[in-house]
């Protein structure tokens, strides 16, 4: 089932039986993609969104210059444009970051899902406010948290959402991306995520190696990151999620 991820072990919103079912005949397409793929261009008319199953995607600005600014990280189980569905024309890109497997849903689907089944509607608009709460805590960390906060509030971000998941026992997680992809998302330089991910080794907060992350100890490191999961709404109760409401 390529939607079993969608709205997993949110709070007080879950699909049930038939609306998944509605969801799953909804999907026209299966998709394979290499990484470092545009799959919607900015200012480029679009009639489908796109469900992650498997992979990382990200959505991104790029200035005059030629610069990106990621703006979005996307994991298994997002519906990453789905908010194209009543804009039609997006403002950013949409790329993989690594190897994905996404499923097409087109607009017309949509539009008989929203006159068949409301509830089901709303809980897809639940998952586009979702995403905005997410684009809010990425200002917040831009805004207020210095490089090891920054990459400690992702870290503790995509542990969280890999959890509601089912791909994170909480404290350990596969993310098939570079240090330079890490730098890129935080706005730092590599040699600066080089030192931060030393100084949190050398801390015994966590260890990124190999594409492989371990989160030595789940509540110190939330608060270093000034991370509290509530934006997330997720129900699942882990070491992940669990750490007190950590404020500076």
């Amino acid at each position: 089932m390529f939607t079993e991820r969608f709205l997993r072990d949110k709070s007080g919103v879950s699909l049930e039986p038939a609306e998944r079912d509605r969801l799953e005949a909804a999907i026209s397409e299966i998709q394979t993609l290499a990484p470092r793929r545009t799959v919607v261009r900015a200012g480029e008319p679009i009639d489908q969104s796109t469900l992650l199953v498997e992979g990382i995607m990200s959505r991104y600005i790029d200035d005059r210059h030629g610069l990106r600014q990621l703006v979005a990280v996307h994991l298994p189980g997002d519906f990453v444009d789905l908010h194209a569905y009543p804009l039609k024309i997006l403002d950013h890109d949409v790329a993989t970051m690594t190897a994905v497997t996404i499923a097409i849903v087109p607009h017309a689907e949509l539009d008989a899902i929203t006159r068949e089944m409301p509830q089901l509607t709303r809980k897809l608009w639940f998952a586009t406010l979702v995403d905005a709460a997410i684009h809010r805590a990425w200002l917040f960390r831009f805004g207020r948290l210095d490089a090891i906060g920054r990459v400690a509030h992702f870290l503790c971000e995509t542990n969280a959402r890999l959890v509601s998941a089912g791909l994170s026992d909480g404290r350990r997680f596969a993310l098939g991306l570079t240090q330079t992809d890490l730098a890129e998302i935080c706005g730092l330089t590599n040699v600066h995520v080089n030192r931060v991910m030393r100084h949190l080794r050398e801390e015994r907060l966590c260890i990124f190696r190999s594409s492989l992350v371990e989160i030595l100890d789940p509540e110190r490191l939330a608060t270093r990151g000034q991370f509290d999961p509530a934006y997330l709404y997720i129900d699942h109760r882990t070491p992940a999620h669990s750490s007190s409401n950590p404020r500076p």
